[in-house]
This record gives structure tokens, sequence and C-alpha cells, in this order.
């Protein structure tokens, strides 16, 4: 009987050792991988905020207030001289004009219509009629276009220190 007691408590022992396929349970649940190439910073995407949460922040706003923010929107246009600057979609039709603490790195210019994610900080400036010409001149902006620029105009702004584009 003792010699019985040990083969099946061997035999349960093989059996409960074996390969199982299983089918995951339902709070296992596989997770996409998504990859970024990364510019500046090193920084993750795990906090980022929508581009609709980031205009509601802007909209309270005033001009010099700073605000320490990391969201995710759409390129829009970016610098085609060095790739220096982007501007990012906001809600209602508003962009964040994005550039690059410390002139420290550049996007890639063949980025419109991609999802980045950018950290760093949130601001509202006046900008002046020259800071306006010199960003539409490096868009690529006709002369009859920088001569329609005539007065400051309220900019919502950003200071990336790192910046995720979505691949």
């Amino acid at each position: 009987m003792k010699s019985f007691n040990i083969l099946l408590v061997f035999m349960l022992v093989i059996v409960s050792c074996k390969d199982k396929k299983s089918t995951p349970l339902a709070s296992e649940k596989s997770v996409e991988t998504v990859n970024y190439s990364t510019y500046g910073n090193e920084i993750q995407s795990i906090g980022a905020i929508s581009e609709s949460e980031m205009w509601n922040r802007y909209k309270h706003l005033e001009v010099s207030d700073t605000l320490t923010s990391k969201f995710t929107a759409t390129v829009t246009e970016v610098c085609q001289a060095k790739g220096c600057w982007m501007k990012l979609k906001l809600e209602d039709g508003q962009e964040a004009m994005v550039r690059f603490k410390d002139y420290g790195f550049f996007m890639p210019k063949d980025i419109v219509g991609k999802e980045v994610i950018v950290n760093g900080k949130a601001f509202v400036e006046q900008q002046s009629v020259e800071d306006q010409k010199h960003f539409a001149k490096d868009a690529g902006r006709s002369e009859d276009e920088l001569a329609l620029i005539s007065e400051t105009k309220k900019t919502y702004s950003f200071e990336a220190d790192g910046v995720l584009i979505k691949q």
C-alpha cells in the first residue's frame, strides 16, 4: 500500500508539471506594443494627456503663465528649414507652437500627420510680427502670405525637452 501511495504521488507530480496549452484569461489581455522614436530627453508615454485636455489647460493660461505638461497630439506643420519647430493640433482648430529646449534637437521634416508625445512647458505668449514672419518663411510661405502678417498674435506655445514620435 505504501508503494502504491508513493507511485500515485509521483504520477500526480508528473501530470501537474506537463506543459499546458491554455488561452489567456480575460484579465490577461495582451498589451499592444507601440514603438516610438525619441528626440531630446528620454521620456515615457505613460501619463500623457490628450490634445483636448491640453486645450482645456491652455484656455486657463494667461500670457507669461507656465505649466509643466506632457500631451499627445498630431503634427500639423514642421519647420522645413531645419525641423527646429513644429505645430500640433489642439481642439477647436487651435494649434500649439512647439520649440525645443536650448535648440538642442530637431524634428524630421516629414512627420506631418504623425502622432507625437511632447514633454515640457506649456505657455501663452504674444508673438511678434517679426517672429510670425520668420516662422511663416521657415514653413515655406510665399512673400504675399508674409506681407499679410501685420499684428501681434496670441500663441499657444510649448518648449519641449523630449519628444516621442509614434512609428
